[in-house]
């Protein structure tokens, strides 16, 4: 039986990652369970940098972003050498279970626990780039989209009043679910995902026929992972750089970069964080294993973590066409 879990969060922060942490450790504690916090993800664990938790150790962060467990990547954890000193530090604190809070580099470290170490974990999805499959949402995922788009909002007001092409870069390595969201939410002209090719030449040819019409302003969304030789610079200064060589047309850059990982959780996440923590206490209270938690049509979703890290489709297609109808 499960008596003592611990509870990390792993790979980026996330916004909402605390209020997780504090439905983990309030409902554990309600369960009669011990809880205990593993500092700075996997690499903590690794180094034994452990705390116990109580029911006032989480009070007050639930509005909070980032992660008060701290959080870091971790190559260590990839050998087989790491794996074993964090399952003897597991063992040597007798913890029964693990939660891990992160995505997809955190729940295939839950997987390795559990296949080759036989150590019970669940997995609570916690990243903005909501590409975890079994949940329709994923922790911080809201915010970040809120986040960019405030900005977005922002630079619009700009691009307009100064007659200017802006090119915006937003988070997206692997993943083009934060692009598509804001360039749909934001009215902008065009966006560039990892998910699709593009032609610069066909994108330039449609911003000189907007720009004969009247249209005096352009907005572009660039995903940081999106497919773009790189000759000069980072991603969006590139295609800024070819815009303004083909076109002859002032174009701009804006790199968003971490501010969209940061800042007081939105209501949405905040809830679904809440509700994901209590759902992994009860998974594990159900001795199930290799599970993750996750949301589907406002209803709880338990699914297995191999499932969970397998490609989430994303409905590139819809969001393109309708983006293209709106320009």
């Amino acid at each position: 039986m499960i008596k003592r879990i611990g509870v990390l969060t792993s790979g980026g922060d996330a916004p909402g990652m605390n209020a997780a942490i504090r439905s983990v450790v309030r409902c554990a504690i309600y369960h009669k369970l011990e809880i205990v916090g593993v500092i700075r993800g996997l690499s903590g664990l690794i180094r034994e940098e452990l705390r116990q938790l109580t029911h006032r150790s989480v009070s007050n962060i639930i509005n909070r972003g980032g992660t008060i467990l701290k959080t870091a990547r971790c190559d260590e954890f990839l050998t087989k050498e790491g794996q074993r000193k964090a399952v003897e530090v597991i063992k040597k604190n007798k913890i029964d279970a693990i939660v891990l809070i992160g995505g997809n580099g955190t729940y295939q470290a839950g997987i390795a626990l559990e296949e080759k170490w036989d150590i019970p974990c669940v997995g609570i999805p916690g990243t903005i780039d909501n590409d975890i499959n079994g949940t329709d949402s994923t922790i911080g995922s809201d915010t970040a989209v809120n986040t960019a788009l405030e900005a977005i909002d922002k630079i619009r007001d700009t691009a307009t009043s100064m007659e200017r092409i802006f090119v915006v870069e937003v988070m997206g390595r692997d993943c083009g679910f934060i692009a598509l969201q804001v360039a749909l939410g934001g009215g902008a002209e065009d966006v560039l995902i990892p998910e699709k090719r593009f032609s610069l030449r066909d994108m330039c040819r449609d911003i000189l026929k907007g720009n004969k019409r009247g249209k005096i302003s352009w907005i572009i969304i660039v995903a940081e992972g999106a497919h773009i030789p790189v000759h000069h610079g980072a991603k969006a200064e590139e295609i800024a750089r070819r815009i303004t060589k083909i076109t002859s047309l002032e174009t701009r850059v804006v790199v968003l970069g971490h501010i969209q990982r940061g800042g007081i959780p939105t209501a949405k996440d905040r809830i679904l964080a809440t509700r994901l923590g209590s759902a992994a206490v009860d998974v594990l209270m159900k001795n199930k294993r290799a599970k993750a938690v996750g949301i589907a049509f406002d209803k709880i979703k338990v699914v297995d973590l191999r499932f969970a890290v397998s490609k989430k489709h994303l409905p590139v297609g819809n969001f393109y066409r309708l983006i293209r109808i709106l320009t």
